[in-house]
């Protein structure tokens, strides 16, 4: 006789709720979907590399630089096992992943992991959950990320079309800049005198810094296409310190998506882009074969002051003349060169920025927060610290150092990870709860700076609630030379709601929010002598970092870490570690 098993009415709401927990779960909705699990193994390796005449020993990913590209399609689960061969730390970050409930595979160093140490590995496990487009990997500790970067390709799930005409072709090209010294020895000298940091020797196209640059012509990007055709262009900035403008000569480009999210689609001649913003552009190719070159160009975009590399990178647009063309990079008269913006031209990134729109479709809906609950004034600049007791310093003066820092908080790195810390309660030594939600000393933020530029310095972090709606003014300062930051939230997505020049007004600029169909990013550049405003919904519990992504701002400070908690269900809560997690 077969025994009966008892069900209680509490067990049977129980095993309901599970099962309905089990049902909503993006792992049971990606396994019904048929997605797949894409397998990447990563040695971080030491690889001699030449250029501009000049050869030097770089950390890379399988010895190529730029790194490999990381192909999934979205609901796809991603396994990369990373295993350090060289003497440094490494961690890597997944530029734009949103890593929901799975803040473990993000990879910030001493945020969400400790770094992997020399001849140690960890197998990065994340899963694409409503992502489609280009975004990048790169090392997220110290500079090293100068030379260990690649792109991230996610694919639609099949059979689920671009919303735009279907390209020819897709082509990643990803802008960086090379040093002729070890950018590890540039940043640390940096960090000993106080001064600005040693600029880079040359920007580069897909690892290239093409012919403008001396002992360069063979190191040249070359871009093949057919008359007629039309090409979408992965443009990924994984460049250290600088923004960039982009053009290609006699030829317009069409934007269609930003930190992968469908964008309405608007043409320009010129694109601007900052560090660790991706933007995916169509390209049209002329119907006929021209007998010409067609130069494609970037320089950067400066404000600030110091000293920065000016130069321009060049690639070459080439038209297959038939099927069996050479593939030598050849340059055929005339040569066609595209005109860039001034360096220091603000109203062009700011009218360029604008023109940016979510798709705001029915089936991409543009999901903004309408009613906010939290609500933060974040100052976002320069600083200094003092010198140490006898030593002189090469800072803004000789008894000072360069800092930055967040609402007057220069973020200071624990020995710890925090989102260790904080999913075993053990932050009391590690951070405090204290950041300031607004600046500690109001002061004419893009006037005339205060008389005292110093910094505070700590490890502070602000706590949210599970869900809670946020909206954060972005605030430039005019302290030592107005910059423009791009700032990258990890962990999110946000919806740039306003934007302006000057001091943010609370009373006046709120109501011209745009509400409707605002651009949804990772990285956003608040601008030079002006603020933007972000709102994000904190959906994601664990610790998530927001930082600039000019690595001498980071490496200086300007960098903050939100704490969201646990939800009440089971799919908002923050799993245990993996095993193989890297320890201190």
């Amino acid at each position: 006789m077969a025994s009966s098993i008892p069900f209680s009415p509490t067990f049977l709401v129980a095993f309901l709720l599970a099962l309905i927990s089990l049902l909503a779960s993006p792992e049971f909705a990606i396994a019904a979907a048929g997605s797949v699990t894409r397998h990447y193994k990563f040695d971080i390796k030491l690889k001699n590399v030449t250029r501009l005449c000049t050869t030097k020993s770089i950390v890379t990913v399988n010895g190529k630089f730029p790194g490999p590209r990381i192909i999934a399609r979205e609901g796809d689960r991603v396994l990369v096992n990373v295993v350090n061969h060289v003497p440094n730390n490494m961690t890597i970050h997944w530029h734009g992943i949103r890593q929901l409930q799975n803040g473990w595979a993000d990879g910030p160093s001493y945020i969400t992991q400790c770094p992997i140490q020399t001849n140690q590995s960890y197998v990065y496990n994340f899963t694409i959950i409503g992502q489609r487009g280009t975004l990048f990997w790169h090392a997220h500790i110290s500079w090293l990320r100068a030379t260990v970067y690649g792109p991230l390709i996610i694919l639609p799930k099949r059979h689920a079309p671009y919303p735009f005409p279907k390209p020819h072709k897709e082509v990643p090209i990803i802008f960086g800049e090379w040093w002729n010294v070890d950018t590890e020895a540039v940043i640390s000298q940096a960090l000993q005198t106080g001064n600005g940091p040693n600029v880079s020797n040359a920007y580069t196209i897909n690892g290239l810094p093409g012919p403008l640059y001396n002992c360069s012509k063979k190191d040249t990007f070359s871009l093949k296409v057919k008359p007629g055709k039309t090409y979408l262009l992965r443009l990924i900035n994984a460049a250290v310190n600088d923004e960039l403008f982009f053009s290609i000569a006699n030829h317009s480009l069409t934007v269609v998506e930003a930190d992968a999210v469908y964008v309405k689609p608007f043409t320009t001649n010129i694109l601007f882009i900052t560090p660790g913003q991706t933007t995916n552009v169509l390209l049209k190719a002329k119907p006929q074969y021209p007998n010409a070159t067609f130069l494609m160009l970037a320089r950067p975009y400066f404000t600030g002051r110091g000293t920065f590399d000016n130069s321009t990178v060049a690639g070459i647009l080439e038209y297959k003349e038939h099927s069996n063309s050479s593939s030598s990079t050849s340059l055929k008269s005339p040569l066609f060169r595209p005109i860039l913006p001034q360096i220091n031209a603000t109203s062009f990134v700011a009218n360029f920025t604008s023109k940016f729109r979510s798709l705001a479709s029915s089936k991409f809906p543009a999901n903004v927060p309408r009613t906010v609950e939290k609500r933060f004034f974040f100052t976002v600049g320069l600083g200094t610290n003092p010198c140490p007791k006898n030593q002189t310093c090469q800072g803004p003066t000789n008894t000072t150092k360069f800092a930055a820092s967040i609402n007057n908080n220069s973020f200071a790195l624990p020995s710890v990870a925090l989102l260790q810390s904080h999913f075993f309660a053990q932050s009391n030594s590690v951070y405090t709860t204290d950041f300031p939600t607004i600046p500690p000393k109001p002061f004419n933020y893009t006037g005339t700076p205060p008389n005292n530029t110093n910094v505070s310095n700590g490890t502070k972090v602000v706590v949210l609630k599970f869900n809670t709606s946020v909206e954060l003014v972005l605030q430039g300062t005019s302290i030592l030379g107005a910059e423009s930051h791009p700032l990258h939230l990890h962990g999110f997505n946000f919806f740039v709601v306003g934007q302006g020049f000057g001091n943010f007004d609370p009373n006046k600029d709120p109501p011209k929010f745009n509400l409707v169909d605002p651009v949804e990013r990772n990285t956003y550049g608040v601008p030079a002598r002006g603020w933007a405003a972000i709102r994000f919904l904190a959906d994601n519990p664990g610790v998530w970092l927001m930082h600039c992504h000019f690595d001498v701002h980071l490496s200086w400070g300007l960098r903050m870490a939100w704490v969201v908690q646990d939800g009440k269900l089971p799919n908002q809560k923050l799993p245990p570690p993996p095993s193989d997690l890297p320890k201190c």
